[in-house]
């Protein structure tokens, strides 16, 4: 299978597995429904020239601008200006989507663009879905774009509220004094939270359980190596694949949870004893860490070629049946551990549990609900349409009733289509070829609810039949491993650990991150390959500290104190 980026996988396995279906918010989404001119409004809110409405009979316009995703793929002579989805919001909703530009949005082409649009004076969009941290943030200082929580909270509906309340936190990046700047784009929970995935058929030759302590794992790790149950010879046999050239803590295949096990997560922002936060890279924890990886590499049961290896890197020895644990998120059975099999017969993957270190402690990185902001233009004339838009996407596309509009798919024909029977067809017997319409959308990926695709992976782990839309998918498009993964997953929902600094870079950061980073990495490699004692951590944090890693620090936890 083909390696993915980190949202690959979820993007096209799920496509529309999103919310719950829940009716329009009572006194906002009826068609009727007019704004009351006699409460205190913005100066934006004064200027919107219609009511809102479920659809429109004169047609509004929303404009917006794209990075096309360079594998979105078009038919029927389509374009991401016109195609279905474009024309689907003018019948439906009386909105006519306008493309200022677009641009195939690789080497960051869409953030360049969008910043020489910033700078140059020229339009900005009327409503734009912004995937870059650092763009988002500069877009929101700039000015052009408006305060949207006090539409957020008269237009938005129920459906949309319930998913923001399910984590209120998602708000805290884009609040500037006080005011909701951009509206979260919201993403399902825990798609990048970690377990361990193990070759269950090697556990069951050599007779071993499935390790839950440290410990226990390095006695795994030393028969995979030493005992194949395969026969490969020790030079051979991968005991833990991981790599760490991009991150400390990534999507996969990263280290970040034997920290955990020491009581701290890496390269984030942890809540420390005393309720401020602290980088997890300086706490005592990371020194544990580090001595302990650097244990594995001596041994050999770490590859080593780890500090050159990214993500998709270290999957190749799983796939190839030469690795014996990899760590990673729940839906690894389905991508790429599935291609296995077909390099190693019998091979069996399962997923276990996070192990304990020697204090009893585990903990993994968590992962936000949130997947990029919507930013609303200052000048936009009916910022109410975008509500118009999203509100039916949340109530009828997230997770649709049995027999609904949305029960099948998006668009028969593109995502899916059926037979003369009714049957759904598999997405390679789409006449004409499969597209991710979801993607033509107005906001990326339509609509999510953060727990929804969880709730309905419990639902097929605890043997329930898929009936619902989100549960044909998930069983469908996933392996066959993952509701048993992300039942192993919730079961230590309390170890997830999420990094607390969401807001914007700070003013030291924006200067000195850069070394800061580069010292770290360093650091870590030098103890991990052995080329300094573990001792030499307590000079890096020295040195951290006093080049600026103090003064970030304050600047972390003063945003800290206006959000917690």
């Amino acid at each position: 299978m083909k390696a993915f980026s980190r949202k690959g996988l979820l993007s096209v396995c799920l496509l529309m597995v999103v919310a719950i279906v829940a009716g329009c918010s009572g006194n906002k989404n009826e068609g009727s429904q007019v704004t009351d001119k006699n409460q205190p409004a913005t100066s934006e809110t004064a200027n919107i020239e219609n009511a809102y409405k479920d659809k429109y009979d004169t047609p509004v316009t929303i404009t917006t601008v794209w990075g096309v995703d360079p594998e979105l793929k078009f038919k029927n002579g389509e374009t991401i200006e016109n195609n279905v989805a474009t024309q689907w919001a003018k019948d439906t909703l009386g909105i006519e989507i306008r493309s200022l530009w677009s641009v195939t949005d690789t080497n960051g082409a869409f953030a360049t663009k969008m910043r020489l649009a910033m700078s140059s004076g020229q339009e900005m969009p009327d409503v734009v879905t912004i995937g870059d941290a650092q763009l988002a943030q500069d877009l929101i200082d700039s000015g052009m774009f408006r305060e949207v929580g006090s539409l957020f909270d008269q237009y938005a509906s129920d459906a949309w509220k319930q998913a923001v309340e399910i984590d209120n936190h998602v708000w805290d990046t884009y609040i500037r004094n006080g005011e909701k700047m951009g509206i979260p784009v919201l993403d399902y929970a825990y798609n990048h939270d970690y377990l361990l995935w193990i070759r269950h058929d090697w556990l069951e030759k050599l007779g071993l359980e499935a390790p839950k302590t440290l410990d226990e794992l390095e006695i795994v790790m030393e028969a995979f190596k030493n005992n194949n149950p395969d026969g490969l010879a020790p030079d051979e046999v991968v005991p833990l694949s991981i790599g760490f050239k991009n991150s400390w803590n990534s999507w996969m295949a990263d280290p970040s949870w034997v920290f955990g096990a020491y009581g701290t997560i890496p390269q984030q922002w942890n809540v420390g004893t005393d309720g401020k936060l602290e980088y997890g890279s300086i706490n005592s924890g990371s020194k544990q860490a580090l001595q302990k990886i650097n244990e594995w590499f001596t041994k050999g049961y770490i590859p080593k070629e780890a500090a050159l290896w990214d993500e998709n890197k270290a999957s190749e020895p799983a796939v190839a049946g030469k690795a014996g644990i990899i760590p990673g998120p729940y839906w690894m059975s389905g991508w790429p551990l599935s291609d296995t099999v077909k390099n190693v017969e019998g091979a069996v993957w399962k997923p276990i549990a996070i192990p304990t270190g020697p204090d009893g402690k585990a903990g993994r990185h968590g992962t936000h609900f949130t997947n990029g902001v919507v930013l609303i233009n200052k000048d936009m004339k009916n910022p109410e349409a975008l509500f118009t838009y999203q509100n039916y996407m949340f109530n009828n596309l997230a997770n649709p009733e049995v027999g609904s509009e949305f029960d099948n798919g998006l668009f028969k024909g593109y995502d899916y289509d059926v037979d003369a029977s009714g049957k759904v067809l598999h997405l390679d017997d789409i006449p004409g070829g499969y597209v991710n319409s979801i993607r033509y959308l107005l906001v990326r990926d339509g609509a999510r609810i953060p727990d929804a695709q969880m709730k309905a992976l419990l639902n097929l782990a605890n043997g329930q039949e898929a009936k619902t839309k989100l549960e044909l998918e998930v069983k469908n498009n996933y392996g066959a491993e993952t509701p048993a993964a992300a039942k192993v997953l919730l079961e230590q929902d309390s170890i997830s650990m999420k990094n607390m600094f969401t807001g914007p870079t700070t003013t030291t950061m924006k200067s000195k991150m850069d070394y800061l980073n580069k010292i770290e990495s360093q650091a870590f490699n030098e103890i991990i390959y052995g080329e300094k004692s573990v001792d030499s951590f307590d000079q890096f944090v020295e040195t951290w500290k006093s080049s600026g890693g103090d003064q970030i620090t304050q600047e972390v936890n003063d945003w800290y104190d206006t959000v917690k």
